[in-house]
């Protein structure tokens, strides 16, 4: 059988198929199944910077109902921001309990200096790695997109200055300059980058004349995003490399992984099939492997990335190329 062993962000994984973070990895229960259908390694739910703060006005409003003062704010914003990370710290314990596999915790924030001190009570309980999921919708006018990336650079570099665990960092790709962006984040002390991130999307319902969002589930369709931008930077950047959004079948893992990716997460193929689906990404991988001659993940890894192509300028075209259009007019 060929090795499927591989590292990512220092861990090492006893194959590439990483569960992505969601509410299949937020129970002892749903762990234990993920690492039965055969991941390397679990992202845990994430903790999410929003609902804390929602948790937190809905108190302040209840408290100045009550008449109660301002200086018992400051009682409310520690209570229920320890209370939250508290049972995030229980998660992490029982996960650990649960399953031999290594757990990376999920941090998802907007902007916040609280995680920089949060990383620490998480690599405290048990936490193998720490994944900070972290976007600013790039909606504000008045913020220029320099400023914006200065925000992304001073988080991750304080998280992981309070972090002994090594720490991921996922992102969306929506940069002025991708490319020379993800360089610089490959440079922050992040141990890993992951591309990229999946969003929530908003829809209209012309109907009921009201905002509503779109499915939460990727499609295969997706991958040719993340594929590109792995194969783009794979050999260039400081820091591993994970594969995220639109991985469905292990055609979709041995795609990223030629591209140069270490790590390949999944979550939706999970939904829709369950988390023994696993297996059968992993055996598609091997066969592959098999068929191909490929002992180890080591051996082809990266070998279509751009660092490595005899034809690197097809990485960056953007416009169809003009037989491709000849040919659909036929």
């Amino acid at each position: 059988m060929p090795d499927l062993s591989t590292t990512w962000m220092g861990l090492r994984l006893r194959n590439p198929l990483v569960a992505g973070s969601s509410s299949l990895s937020g129970t002892p229960d749903g762990l234990r199944a993920l690492q039965d259908g055969g991941v390397g390694a679990v992202v845990l739910k994430s903790i999410f910077e929003e609902e804390i703060a929602a948790e937190y006005d809905d108190a302040v409003s209840k408290a100045a109902r009550k008449g109660m003062s301002l200086e018992s704010y400051d009682y409310y914003d520690y209570e229920l921001r320890g209370e939250r990370l508290s049972e995030y710290v229980k998660l992490i314990q029982e996960a650990r309990k649960a399953v031999s596999i290594p757990v990376i915790a999920s941090v998802n924030c907007t902007w916040s200096n609280e995680w920089t001190s949060f990383a620490k009570d998480i690599e405290a309980a048990g936490a193998d790695g720490l994944e900070l999921n972290m976007f600013f919708l790039p909606s504000d006018v008045s913020r220029s997109a320099e400023e914006q990336e200065k925000d992304y650079l001073a988080v991750v570099q304080k998280v992981c200055a309070q972090s002994k665990v090594p720490v991921a960092l996922k992102i969306g790709s929506s940069f002025s300059n991708l490319a020379q962006m993800i360089v610089r984040l490959s440079h922050s002390g992040a141990a890993g980058l992951v591309l990229f991130n999946r969003f929530y999307s908003v829809d209209f319902d012309i109907e009921k004349i009201a905002v509503t969002g779109t499915g939460t589930l990727s499609s295969p369709a997706e991958i040719a995003g993340p594929l590109r931008w792995i194969a783009l930077m794979s050999r260039r950047v400081g820091c591993d490399l994970a594969a995220s959004t639109g991985v469905h079948d292990g055609a979709g893992m041995v795609k990223m992984i030629l591209a140069g990716a270490r790590a390949v997460q999944a979550a939706s193929c999970f939904y829709k099939n369950g988390p023994g689906f696993a297996a059968t990404l992993l055996s598609d991988l091997s066969s592959w492997m098999d068929r191909h001659g490929f002992r180890a993940i080591e051996d082809f890894r990266g070998r279509l990335s751009q660092a490595e192509s005899v034809s690197p300028g097809v990485y960056e075209r953007v416009q169809y190329m003009k037989h491709y259009a000849d040919a659909a007019g036929r």
